[in-house]
């Protein structure tokens, strides 16, 4: 468990994305902390949302952010892109959002702050066929390659994608 955030899983009804964005930032700024919220649908479960933070943080700390905010690399990361454009799809969107929620650093106000706003549960690990299809098209990997490493390793081959933006940066 890495001390410098937290990762939640948790629901909302989202009606409008931009106020439930400033609402977040709101409650982060009020108890010294940042808000970042992924889809649980476009990632590989928990793991996945923990390596993009580690790398996030990494990469603040290093002065070698691609974007000017943490929340945005962490999406970044999420994504394993340098496009902003591609990287926004890993947030929430309107409607209904199972969602992973990641305070850094970790703030037990701000997340009961936030419970007026999204349902606290479990994360998402289990993927049906349909996400990990979907998965397997967002990051490129092949038939061959999941035949290659086997399909119980699929969460690896995303988080290497991952770690392979810091090369492509």
């Amino acid at each position: 468990m890495d001390e410098r955030f937290e990762v939640c899983g948790g629901t909302a009804e989202i009606g409008d994305v931009d106020a439930f964005i400033r609402t977040m930032r709101g409650i982060a700024a009020a108890n010294g902390t940042r808000i970042v919220c992924l889809n649980a649908d476009m990632v590989a479960g928990v793991a996945h949302v923990e390596s993009a933070v580690r790398h996030a943080i990494r990469a603040q700390e290093s002065g070698v952010m691609i974007s000017s905010a943490l929340e945005m690399e962490v999406l970044l990361y999420a994504a394993a892109t340098r496009q902003c454009s591609v990287a926004i799809e890993f947030g929430v969107h309107s409607g209904k959002n199972r969602m992973y929620i990641c305070f850094i650093p970790p703030s037990k106000n701000a997340i009961s702050m936030m419970n007026a706003y999204v349902q606290f549960n479990e994360g998402w690990e289990e993927m049906d066929d349909e996400g990990g299809e979907r998965l397997a098209r967002l990051f490129s990997i092949t038939p061959a390659e999941l035949e290659v490493v086997g399909a119980e390793r699929f969460t690896e081959l995303v988080l290497e994608r991952v770690a392979l933006l810091d090369i492509n940066k």
